[in-house]
């Protein structure tokens, strides 16, 4: 019986329910919030549970452990989490809630005072949550929980008076770390080297699109940004550990991996020092066409999966504009193995923005990249993040910004409205934009980019596409009646374009299909390589 349906009871029936419940194998759910990395995270979380011989629930109400693992990139993730939070004490009132990643790193006091919330364990102590979260009383084998904090017996030197926001200067103040009765986990970010890994797998697609987080943190320090402050500084998986995950996968019939970090295009700066050490380095130092190891870089990395697994696919995800390089462009425009999809945050076409936001590239840098991504790449996905509301942002130029989106050859678009962060310097800057005029601005550049993704889709009309097929019968794949004729696989190109297959196909399968049309913001296609199914006499 699960806890939710345990209202009601005498305390001699519930406490004897709650015996029983605990001698039990645990169950845990881990629901994730934000990003790719935050859900990276939360994959490495479920391992470790399951390490620990704990269960995967199907959902929180079915629970003992709820891990609520957070974003806290907008107050909008905020107030996503806290929302959370409270639904699942509501469903699942005996759950034990811990709360994790961004936003328990930023703002831990505000989250220990919501209802049934038992730990906050920021991102600092993430690679111990299952240790920390497992009390004693879940039996043998589960091992033993971390001491827990003690209360501090002064109050945080900066803090807020209501405990609603932990300043940021705080957070990275060297060798603090909060003691609560209610168990706060959290310490100085920037003193940690621990980099989870776990390969992510999409619900809907679980079998064809895993997707492996290989660095995590951040050096730069944009304006509006609250994200280096609650993952710290750039640090990398090690060559040899994306290796393994690597052929792991690919040992277990995947067909395609999407590497991912909050700053990709950092990989491997922060070990140099071992890259000597490495024979898989050394190896690729050798090559006619490899740049010198004296330091790793993506395009490292990228030759290694190459050479020492069998992937049959490779994808990139966000690459800072900067970190483009030729080199870079030219291998994923040489290599067949290597999908044809860049992802390049633009942030904003003003110079005057880019200055305010602290980016480090002028637009003339950004257009420069994209011009040779083109031309290496002539059919390639194009994408990029804007960001429209910054502070200041006038009318002239979100223009440039509107011009610079329309001008360039961008196939799609993330569009973003300013959401200020408290204790970052763009949350200080005078002239905010009005909420109103904000949102104005992103419905232009989302019309806009769906005109142009459009344009970019029907370029293919009568084209042949490789792509790889993910499920049948899809959510957005139409079946046109009742007999099943016209019945589709949802299918994603090598481009990144969704596809609606006709027919019944395998997921995790490559195929060759000609595009027929557009359809409902999809590629319409048949497989060359498969006869048409012919419709039987009653259709």
């Amino acid at each position: 019986m699960a806890p939710a349906q345990w209202r009601g009871l005498g305390p001699l029936v519930l406490g004897a329910r709650l015996r029983c419940y605990y001698i039990t194998v645990a169950r845990f759910y881990v629901q994730n919030f934000g990003c790719r990395a935050t859900q990276a995270d939360g994959a490495a979380i479920e391992r470790q549970f399951e390490e620990r011989g704990l269960e995967r629930a199907s959902a929180a109400g079915e629970a003992e452990i709820v891990v609520l693992n957070t974003c806290t990139v907008t107050a909008a993730a905020d107030q996503d989490a806290r929302a959370a939070i409270r639904r699942v004490h509501r469903e699942n009132p005996l759950a034990r809630i811990v709360v994790t990643g961004c936003y328990a790193q930023r703002s831990p006091e505000e989250l220990v005072t919501l209802p049934g919330v038992t730990e906050v364990i920021g991102n600092s102590h993430k690679h111990q949550l299952a240790e920390i979260a497992v009390p004693p009383r879940f039996g043998p084998g589960f091992g033993a929980v971390v001491e827990p904090f003690r209360a501090a017996e002064a109050p945080v030197p900066g803090g807020s008076s209501d405990g609603a926001f932990l300043p940021l200067s705080i957070l990275t103040t060297e060798n603090r770390e909060l003691r609560t009765e209610n168990q706060i986990h959290v310490s100085d970010i920037f003193a940690h080297t621990e980099l989870l890994a776990a390969p992510v797998f999409d619900a809907a697609n679980e079998r064809t699109r895993p997707n492996l987080k290989v660095q995590d943190g951040c050096d730069n320090r944009c304006s509006f940004c609250v994200i280096p402050y609650v993952r710290g500084q750039s640090r990398s998986l090690k060559l040899e550990d994306v290796l393994g995950e690597a052929n792991d996968l690919v040992e277990a019939g995947y067909r395609e991996l999407v590497i991912s970090g909050i700053n990709l295009g950092r990989w491997g700066r922060d070990l140099s020092v071992e890259s000597h050490q490495s024979s898989v380095v050394s190896e690729l130092g050798a090559k006619a066409d490899a740049q010198p190891t004296d330091d790793l870089r993506l395009t490292t990395l990228i030759r290694a999966i190459l050479d020492r697994t069998a992937l049959e696919k490779l994808r990139l995800s966000s690459v800072e504009p900067m970190d483009w390089s030729d080199e870079l462009i030219s291998l994923v425009a040489k290599s067949p193995r290597i999908a044809k999809h860049a992802h390049v945050p633009m942030q904003s076409g003003s110079d005057a923005v880019l200055r305010r936001m602290h980016r480090r590239y002028r637009p003339w840098h950004y257009r420069e990249k994209i011009a040779k991504i083109r031309a290496a790449m002539p059919t390639a996905a194009i994408g990029a993040d804007v960001m429209v509301g910054f502070p200041g942002e006038t009318d002239a130029e979100f223009e440039e910004t509107r011009r610079a989106v329309e001008d360039l050859p961008l196939t799609y678009l993330h569009v973003f409205t300013y959401s200020a962060r408290p204790g970052t310097p763009a949350a200080h800057m005078p002239k905010h934009v009005p909420a109103p005029e904000a949102r104005e601005r992103n419905r232009v550049l989302r019309e806009l980019a769906a005109t142009k993704k459009r344009g970019f889709m029907r370029s293919f009309v009568g084209t042949t596409m490789q792509a790889i097929t993910l499920r049948a019968g899809g959510r957005d794949a139409p079946v046109r009646n009742e007999c099943g004729q016209g019945e589709v696989t949802e299918a994603l190109t090598d481009n990144y374009l969704k596809l609606h297959l006709e027919g019944r196909h395998q997921p995790n399968r490559w195929v060759h299909a000609r595009v027929l049309r557009v359809e409902d913001e999809a590629l319409v296609g048949v497989a060359v390589t498969q006869a048409r199914a012919t419709p039987s006499a009653n259709c």
